[in-house]
């Protein structure tokens, strides 16, 4: 009864605000989450030490900042995801092909998309299946909230977007959609088994990566495309492929896994505040593995 209540009348009212109401919210967010309740700012300081030691305290305060604000209008951006139109997305969402994508579509070809939490991810999902003739699979974690779980999954799919849930991932790479496939996977979550990972450096931290992507490309044989979101301004996004291989399986063991967070990492580094700093990402260690 609970979560009914929540979806109906906070988030849906919230959903359907015009933007430019929307991002006076996010500026109130801001303030009380930045300078009010300070949510998981000591995770955000931490982890922007650690990954940039020779920043110094004014500059990763500014990135701080800088992060929260962005991080504001990311949760109220997603909200919006819930009534969003077709109009709004194609306004706000590109995908510049550079005819990357395009010319595997013609070869019959399907894609493994990787790719980090960086900038909005959710509107990514939700816009990608119009720009692209590939079918978009997106890898997601089923929530534990029944009603909320078919809420998300209702918005997300609304476009084109096929879901799959974590544990399906071998039957949907198997799946015939009558046309090329694209399935998408996040290269930059903390990996849940250990012994799997693969280690490499990220952000100047030694760092356990998430092998899926690698393990189904090299398994299909299947080229990955890496892809980075830029904000052009505030709630309008683009996405960028760049080849990462062609040939998954003339590559050595964990070097797919590598080069796409190398790829991330530059990224982040351009403009660091558009990344997911609240995330645990590096509550792993080496030693911990058996």
């Amino acid at each position: 009864m609970g979560s009914r209540i929540l979806y109906y009348f906070v988030i849906l009212p919230i959903s359907y605000l015009p933007f430019f109401l929307l991002y006076r919210l996010s500026d109130l967010t801001f303030f009380l989450m930045y300078h009010v309740i300070g949510y998981r700012k000591k995770v955000v300081v931490t982890n922007l030490k650690n990954s940039f030691p020779e920043k110094s305290d004014q500059e990763i305060h500014t990135i701080t900042r800088k992060f929260y604000r962005h991080f504001c209008d990311l949760v109220l951006e997603g909200l919006k995801g819930f009534t969003i139109s077709k109009k709004q997305i194609n306004k706000r969402f590109k995908m510049d092909q550079n005819g990357v994508i395009e010319d595997l579509y013609k070869q019959g070809k399907d894609i493994v998309f990787v790719g980090g939490h960086y900038n909005n991810w959710e509107m990514l999902a939700l816009g990608i299946a119009m720009e692209l003739s590939h079918t978009i699979v997106g890898i997601y974690k089923p929530l534990t909230n029944k009603f909320f779980d078919e809420k998300m999954k209702k918005s997300r799919q609304r476009f084109g977007l096929v879901l799959c849930p974590m544990r399906q991932v071998k039957k949907y790479m198997e799946e015939d959609y009558g046309n090329p496939k694209g399935i998408i996977f996040a290269v930059d979550q903390s990996p849940h088994k250990k012994k799997t990972a693969v280690w490499g450096e990220f952000l100047n931290q030694d760092t356990a990566m998430f092998y899926g992507a690698e393990k189904y490309a090299k398994d299909y044989n299947v080229p990955v495309v890496y892809a980075v979101i830029n904000k052009v301004k505030r709630g309008h996004y683009e996405a960028h492929p760049r080849l990462l291989t062609l040939h998954p399986n003339e590559m050595e063991y964990g070097e797919i896994i590598r080069t796409a967070n190398r790829f991330l990492e530059e990224d982040i580094r351009k403009a660091p505040q558009y990344w997911l700093w609240t995330h645990r990402r590096w509550k792993h260690k080496r030693d911990d593995v058996q």
